[in-house]
């Protein structure tokens, strides 16, 4: 006799009526209902197919948007590329009067990017110098050694940082930050570092390098934090356990187990915090000193290639003023967007295929 299977879905499926067993009625009632909806609604093709195409519209046009960008850009910085080429990126003009070595002459037609791409670098090493350590030992203690009660409140106060706007934290430096480095920090530096020649006292405004690379360390450190800590959670905690049962501890097993799983997912965050540092505007206009020199001392002004946008672009003097000044913003937007490409594949090499976690 052959034997009849009823599969458990089908079971759980039928509707039961008072009395246990199953009701005919109301799975057909509900299959009538069901029916009478999709033959209402009428032929969905069309519906579906734009639907379909809509989504890819919206995708495309992050593309569209980028290459929209980059295409003004060229165009508007035809201009100073055609008159200067590369050398707009490295020469430098002398002054036949005073002897002296300048970069930025609107007056006289003379540009050169070379102390705005110097100060962007400078500043923003030093905020990679400074956020790095503070960022990857707040990941460590959030994900590692922090108590569960103190978790979700610390790291909701970090990112918070990432949400003040700019122009407050360019605030807070010009009040409270500029006179702190030029009255206390400056002076010891100088005394401790300045025969090294990074550290000589000739800015007694306690703008410059120093004051950026400070304020653009205090943005970035939400930044590389919070993808260190979603880089170090996504490390299994089998490589935890298994450095533990060996005898090593606490430390050796965050330096052993944690930390070297995930230092390419770590580099990364590094990177795109990078890319946020070199991009930065209004902060580090207010502190910099908008100078366009290129000098030695880490206390001394400078100018980086977002503020000279900033200070100048309103103002240019003539059309190869502007063009010079789109030139520097075309450079900046290829290098932030090669920076942050390069960042986002670091991290996705560690990070892929790892289940999200609620912190």
């Amino acid at each position: 006799m052959p034997e009849i299977r009823i599969s458990q879905s089908a079971r759980q499926s039928e509707p039961i009526s008072a009395t246990g067993q199953p009701n005919g009625k109301l799975v057909a009632a509900e299959a009538s209902a069901i029916r009478r909806f999709l033959v209402g609604r009428g032929n969905s093709a069309l519906a579906d197919r734009g639907f379909h195409w809509l989504m890819v519209l919206c995708a495309l046009s992050i593309f569209a948007i980028v290459v929209l960008i980059a295409t003004e850009l060229i165009v508007r910085s035809h201009l100073a590329w055609s008159q200067f080429g590369f050398g707009f990126f490295f020469k430098s003009f002398v002054d036949p009067q005073s002897k002296q070595t300048q970069y930025w002459d609107p007056n006289h037609g003379h540009f050169s990017a070379l102390p705005f791409v110097f100060g962007t670098l400078v500043s923003s090493v030093l905020a990679l110098l400074i956020a790095v350590p503070l960022a990857i030992g707040l990941a460590v203690y959030l994900t590692e050694m922090c108590p569960r009660w103190l978790r979700a409140p610390l790291a909701f106060v970090t990112e918070l940082l990432a949400a003040i706007p700019s122009v407050i934290y360019g605030l807070w430096a010009v009040f409270k930050l500029v006179p702190l480095l030029r009255d206390h920090v400056n002076p010891w530096l100088v005394s401790l570092l300045g025969w090294t020649g990074l550290f000589s006292d000739d800015n007694p405004t306690g703008l410059g390098f120093l004051a950026a690379g400070v304020i653009l360390a205090i943005m970035i450190l939400p930044i590389i934090s919070s993808l260190t800590r979603e880089v170090m959670n996504a490390v299994p905690g089998s490589q935890r356990e298994a450095v533990l049962a060996l005898g090593a501890t606490r430390w050796e097993m965050i330096r052993m187990g944690v930390l070297r799983n995930a230092r390419i997912g770590i580099v990364g965050a590094v990177i795109l915090g990078l890319g946020r540092a070199l991009g930065e505007t209004m902060a580090v206009t207010m502190v910099i000193g908008n100078t366009p020199q290129i000098q030695h001392s880490l206390l001394a002004s400078g100018a980086s290639m977002a503020s000279v946008i900033a200070n100048e672009y309103a103002e240019a003097s003539g059309d190869l003023h502007l063009s010079a000044l789109t030139e520097v913003g075309l450079a900046l937007f290829l290098v932030t967007i090669i920076v942050n490409a390069l960042a986002r594949v670091l991290v996705w090499a560690v990070t892929r295929g790892a289940p999200a976690q609620v912190h």
